[in-house]
């Protein structure tokens, strides 16, 4: 591959920028200024869909109507546990809208067993979802009652009912980094998935001091705002599915491999989309009861989950226990970390913590055992921050706690302890930002008149990776009339890159973003990557300004004979095309379209390789060789008498390369914030002991912090320039969201001068903690 030699800007805007040379792929576009030398990007543009998001324009899955379309309802178990014995459909088949019965659960195999309250056992399409939901209750089961278990603790009791046996229990590890497959089950415990440096027990040994403490998270629901829905489309000729989805091109793979389908007969397509948080990430069992039913009709099927189900069935935050200890020199310097977990994803797997205290913080010793926990709950999966959330909650307290053992300032030991440049620059805007000198010593603000409101700031970090798809490619159209469009299969799960690809183009072409046709969502399209993980802007953006760069040059050629100089010393700019040297020369681009000796031109480029090379790759997916970070600030008021806690104010300091968009940054870290303070102070899903069922399916009854709750939020985003890509841009969705939940417990340890370790952070929890405080003027022991 041809390639050539480029200086890039490197640093941090505002604090110091000097330039890094990179070996370019010759087909790639020349480095790009910094943001503030820019037309389009770095630039504050309004959502591209914005307007039709809140008239109701745009179209959303549960928006789609097929001729002859049915509507699917699915009959899911009432019990935790249980073997099907039978399953009589006979009712069903003969109600007289009904046109498809599917059973999900066979008797006599692996899948007649449920698990879980609310496990899928049939399905009915039917002309109506009334007819489908009443043919539905027709069906009659017949279910043997097997003991059951749904709390963590008690599942790891040696004689808990077994939720799997070896030959039916998923393979494969916690969500570790990293940790092998093939982990040993004993009884309900997956694991442990171990990583280790050092020799961390004899370090711990030798440490001057000891910090150790045990936390807990909750499970949390993804509560997206737009349920999860399909319509499958079935035809001799082929597939259309039309589903909410964080990733069409990952669901059309999935859909090919599990119905036989080569892929060229699968299409998937998806519009607006309503939130995903993760929970969307694949295809699913009902995207797959929708297609059998589709297949068995020869009719479109609509299948749509309501609120219950998805409470239930369609995903969450798995909870954790975790030990975690900490030695320190008496310089503040890390002798030692240890960490032991346990986490429930329910019936699945991927309840690890993370790599938060592996990789945040400078220490030579490090171990760490993680364990999966089933229990008879709904499966978990991937939400915002996987893992490191709750490793996030558990290790920023314990570092907390260890600056006032060694009586430092929390940011003293950090700027001592954390190797990142760019989080020390983050620290210090943010500590300016929120008043960090205004900070008492723990449980010290009584307020001037001694009512029972107890003030506190508190800190915490944030860490994830860098995270790109490199099977990700983007196509950019130039038309006769000088119309330009870019098209992929990406898809805009309410984040943005509909925006961020226009202003991409836009900042390419000389053009304003609102010139820009998107059309995105559709595997017709060329193959876009997934939205989660934080890689969606990082993986499609230099796609796309290559792209554009490539059909620029066609559009230089063109040009260049009517303005008499090489094609090199032109620049499109302002809807034209200029000389360089006489900017006064110029022709409109439409006029240089209208040249073109065919209807349109078009060029299509893929996701390359990061110019510094990769950290690890994994598959389609691979990992950038820096990481994101993030810091926040919190301040909290807790009433001492009710023991609320009010959050009012965060101050959120990101860093995610070079801002696109910094308005949806804002919005993004804004989303963020309100994430990690329902999950700090709200957020627990509830299930009877006694029954398995959820007692807060909804959410009147699951408590998600509303406009009333929400802080005042000022966010800082840097830039931070490496010189890695053609835009040099990357995630922000999981760093806003992993620091906040720490920080607010750190402020109310700072108010109360009691510590909090286990998630919600209730009254009840507050005032249980006050009625064990120390004397005033004593800390809490550790």
């Amino acid at each position: 591959m041809e390639t050539r030699q480029a200086r890039f800007p490197r640093g941090i805007a505002g604090v110091g920028l000097d330039e890094v040379e990179r070996e370019v792929p010759a087909d790639e576009a020349p480095p790009l200024a910094p943001n503030a030398a820019l037309a389009v990007i770095g630039k504050p543009v309004a959502r591209h869909n914005g307007r039709a998001k809140v008239t109701g324009a745009i179209r959303y899955t549960a928006d789609v109507q097929l001729p002859g379309m049915l509507h699917a309802r699915i009959l899911r178990s009432p019990l935790a546990h249980a073997r099907i014995r039978a399953i009589d459909a006979r009712d069903a088949e003969a109600h007289p809208g009904v046109r498809a019965v599917l059973r999900v659960a066979e008797p006599g195999t692996t899948s007649g067993t449920v698990r879980h309250v609310g496990a899928a056992v049939a399905a009915v399409a039917a002309t109506s979802t009334a007819a489908a939901a009443d043919a539905a209750g027709r069906i009659r089961v017949d279910y043997e009652p097997l003991p059951f278990v749904t709390t963590l603790d008690d599942a790891r009791a040696a004689d808990a009912p077994r939720v799997f046996d070896e030959a039916s229990a998923p393979a494969g590890n916690p969500a570790g980094f990293p940790a092998p497959a093939g982990l040993p089950l004993r009884g309900n415990v997956r694991g442990p998935g171990r990583d280790q440096r050092g020799d961390a027990a004899e370090a711990l040994k030798h440490a001057a001091i000891v910090v150790d403490g045990e936390y807990r998270t909750q499970v949390q629901t993804h509560c997206c705002l737009e349920p999860h829905g399909i319509v499958a489309d079935w035809r001799e000729d082929g597939l259309t599915v039309y589903m909410s989805t964080q990733f069409t091109a990952g669901v059309r793979h999935e859909i090919a491999e599990a119905f036989a389908l080569p892929l060229a007969r699968v299409r998937v397509v998806v519009d607006g989309m309503g939130g995903g948080f993760g929970s969307k990430s694949s295809l699913g069992n009902y995207g797959r009861i929708a297609i059998a039913l589709s297949r068995a009709a020869r009719a479109p099927v609509r299948l749509v989950l309501e609120r219950h189900e998805e409470q239930m069935d369609a995903g969450n935050r798995p909870g954790t226990w975790q030990r975690l200890r900490i030695g320190a020199n008496r310089d503040g310097s890390l002798a030692a970390i240890s960490v032991v977990s346990f986490g429930t994803a329910g019936i699945a797997l991927g309840a690890g913590i993370g790599n938060m205290a592996q990789a945040l913080y400078t220490c030579a010793n490090f171990e760490s055992a993680q364990h999966d926990v089933f229990t008879n709950a709904g499966p978990g999966c991937a939400m915002r921050g996987p893992g490191n959330v709750p490793g996030g909650w558990a290790l920023e307290q314990a570092i907390d706690e260890l600056a006032h053992r060694l009586a430092l300032d929390p940011l003293a030991l950090r700027d001592r302890i954390d190797p990142s440049p760019v989080r020390r620059e983050e620290r210090r805007i943010g500590a300016e930002r929120i008043g960090w000198g205004r900070r008492h010593a723990p449980g010290a603000n009584r307020g001037p008149d001694g009512g029972p409101i107890r003030r506190g700031i508190g800190v915490a970090q944030s860490l994830w990776g860098a995270n790109v798809q490199t099977n990700a490619a983007c196509e950019v159209r130039v038309m006769r009339d000088g119309s330009v469009e870019v098209v992929s299969s990406v898809q805009d799960i309410g984040t943005g890159v509909t925006t961020v690809l226009a202003q991409v183009v836009a900042e390419v072409l000389g053009l304003a973003p609102e010139q820009i046709t998107v059309r995105i969502g559709d595997t017709e399209f060329p193959e876009g990557p997934p939205s989660y993980g934080s890689r969606t802007t990082a993986s499609i953006t230099p796609a796309a300004r290559n792209a554009a760069w490539l059909v620029l040059q066609t559009l230089l050629r063109e040009a260049s004979a009517t303005l008499e100089t090489a094609p090199s010393m032109l620049v499109a700019r302002d809807g034209h095309i200029a000389r360089l040297d006489e900017p006064a020369r110029r022709i409109p681009l439409r006029e240089v379209a209208a040249k073109l000796r065919t209807d349109r031109i078009s060029a299509v480029a893929s996701r390359g390789d990061d110019y510094t090379g990769f950290k690890r790759r994994m598959g389609d997916a691979a990992l950038a060789q820096q990481d994101l970070g993030g810091v926040q600030f919190a301040e909290v008021a807790v009433d001492t008498e009710t023991g609320v806690i009010r959050v009012e104010r965060v101050v959120a300091v990101q860093d995610c390369g070079r801002p696109i968009n910094p308005l949806q940054i804002e919005s993004q870290v804004q989303g963020g914030v309100l994430m990690g303070m329902s999950f700090a102070l709200y957020e627990d899903r509830l299930l009877d002991p006694a029954t398995g069922r959820m007692v807060n399916p909804d959410l009147e009854h699951y408590k998600v912090a509303g406009p009333r709750e929400a802080p005042r939020i000022d966010v800082v985003v840097l830039e931070n320039y490496q010189g890695n890509s053609a835009t040099d841009a990357y995630g922000i969705a999981e760093p806003a969201n992993i620091a906040t939940a720490p920080a607010i417990a750190n402020a109310v340890y700072n108010a109360i001068g009691v510590r909090l370790r286990d998630s919600p952070m209730t009254p009840a929890a507050v005032l249980a903690a006050l009625g064990r405080a120390p004397a005033a003027g004593h800390r809490e022991s550790p």
